[in-house]
């Protein structure tokens, strides 16, 4: 195994396994989630709940199996994108900042997930054992890195929409 293919491996391991925590998380903590996105400005809260769910746990497994890379890094992309929009750019950089976290962790996960798209899977992958790896990287990557934006940009504009909150 390459250097390159070890350092796939790992990333994706850990990005995979980030995002399918926040997805367990937020399917035990339907109500709480759904809440939390009425809260700060997302309509049809329930339908944003569900799908950062099945996103999250979608994009987790299959980052950590390594089958359709670039989809799922797409996926992880637009969650960020979304992330930071909605919760963290108002806040600074730092994820300490109280109330609310800043934007670096979401930078990290989407770079990641930008570094994942570009190189492709690595060798130890569903995608390689398929024999689909080695299409799955570069100019594809960055196909997905901009479906990954522009998922997010639809689901702000349609959706995301905090001046509609009441403020007690």
């Amino acid at each position: 195994m390459e250097p390159l293919d070890s350092a796939s491996l790992v990333l994706r391991l850990v990005l995979g396994g980030v995002m399918l925590a926040h997805g367990v998380k937020h399917l035990r903590g339907r109500q709480r989630t759904t809440n939390w996105f009425r809260s700060i400005g997302f309509r049809a809260p329930a339908v944003q709940w569900f799908a950062s769910t099945a996103t999250e746990i979608g994009v987790g497994v299959l980052l950590i199996v390594g089958f359709l890379t670039q989809a799922a890094a797409a996926g992880v992309i637009g969650v960020m994108v979304v992330a930071y929009v909605a919760v963290h750019r108002r806040v600074g950089f730092w994820v300490t900042a109280r109330p609310d976290e800043g934007w670096e962790y979401v930078l990290v996960l989407g770079v990641v997930a930008v570094s994942v798209a570009i190189s492709g899977p690595g060798a130890v992958s569903l995608d390689a054992a398929l024999g689909i790896a080695d299409f799955l990287n570069g100019w594809v990557g960055v196909g997905a890195v901009a479906l990954g934006i522009l998922a997010a940009a639809a689901q702000i504009k349609l959706f995301y929409h905090p001046d509609d909150v009441e403020h007690s």
